[in-house]
């Protein structure tokens, strides 16, 4: 294992009866990294982060985290390990502060019970047992026990799930708060927007295979375009007209709806063909390309926003 590396994977194998979730996934993750794993429904990410973590046992295939084997070395690397599965199931009965005191009893030099609570946002909430939190409250406690044992290393599956906006900003500012004090950040999420607004690479899963590792700036740019400019017209363009343009790839027609692919400032090169053109566009839109873009351009296939079934 490098001494740059935090995590490491290698050629990890888990099967469940006939069905294959991971095939031959290996990882390298820097110390201090935010690493995301994308995939849809049924693509491996969760068990993938379950072998990392040593919640499931490989077929074939290693695993180390700061140095660590998840099952040999498992009381060690509990103290340096903090992970956060989808669904949490913790004592109904005891309150957000009780629960909080006794996770910290786990660790050595564990964080203050008071800033944990508050990193969360669930102040007001101290007192509140944890069957009557909402959703999104239990998702935040969960992420606040995830932290109790400064661990140098955290596992997030789907982090701001049941998230309104305002909570949700608030972990990622907690993310990128991880970062910033060198902790590693392995993050599993459906969400686009947050992938790209926090991590630094990303594993791109299909049927239990790595099909791409980049950052999301890389991945997007494997699209093939990076601007998009679509508008409506009542008549035909003139053929020919904005492929010849500069900086246009592609451009597709559909029912009076135009779709032109490229580079560059593609909008303004495209509105100024028409113009001069005498072609009349209506709902013109301009958009950069995408992970979403980039997702089915490497699958085939658009993400889905639904738990992961590959557990």
């Amino acid at each position: 294992m490098s001494s740059s590396s935090a995590v490491e994977a290698d050629g990890l194998h888990k099967r469940y009866g006939s069905t294959v979730a991971v095939d031959d996934v290996s990882l390298s993750i820097a110390s201090g990294e935010v690493f995301g794993i994308l995939g849809r429904n049924g693509a491996g990410k969760s068990t993938t982060v379950e072998l990392i973590a040593g919640l499931r046992r490989a077929d074939r295939g290693t695993v180390r985290v700061l140095g660590l084997d998840p099952w040999q070395d498992r009381a060690r690397l509990r103290q340096v390990l903090g992970v956060q599965l989808q669904s949490s199931h913790l004592h109904s009965a005891l309150t957000v502060t009780e629960l909080v005191r006794l996770f910290r009893a786990f660790y050595r030099d564990p964080l203050g019970t008071d800033e944990l609570i508050e990193s969360v946002g669930l102040t007001d909430s101290r007192s509140v047992r944890f069957e009557r939190l909402s959703g999104g409250q239990q998702q935040r406690l969960s992420i606040a026990l995830t932290l109790a044992g400064r661990p140098r290393v955290v596992i997030l599956d789907e982090l701001t799930t049941g998230l309104d906006p305002e909570a949700r900003r608030h972990m990622w500012s907690t993310v990128a708060s991880l970062r910033d004090s060198g902790v590693t950040a392995l993050l599993v999420s459906h969400a686009m927007e947050e992938i790209e607004r926090l991590c630094d690479r990303v594993a791109l899963l299909d049927a239990g295979r790595v099909v791409a590792l980049d950052s999301p700036s890389g991945l997007i740019s494997r699209v093939g375009f990076s601007r998009r400019v679509t508008f409506r017209v009542a008549e035909a363009v003139p053929v020919g007209l904005l492929e010849k343009l500069d900086g246009v790839d592609q451009v597709r027609a559909d029912n009076g709806r135009v779709v032109v692919e490229g580079r560059g400032d593609l909008l303004q090169t495209v509105s100024v063909a028409l113009v001069r053109a005498g072609v009349v566009a209506t709902e013109t839109r301009s958009e950069q390309a995408t992970l979403d873009d980039a997702f089915l351009a490497l699958t085939g296939r658009r993400p889905d926003h639904h738990e992961d079934v590959s557990r």
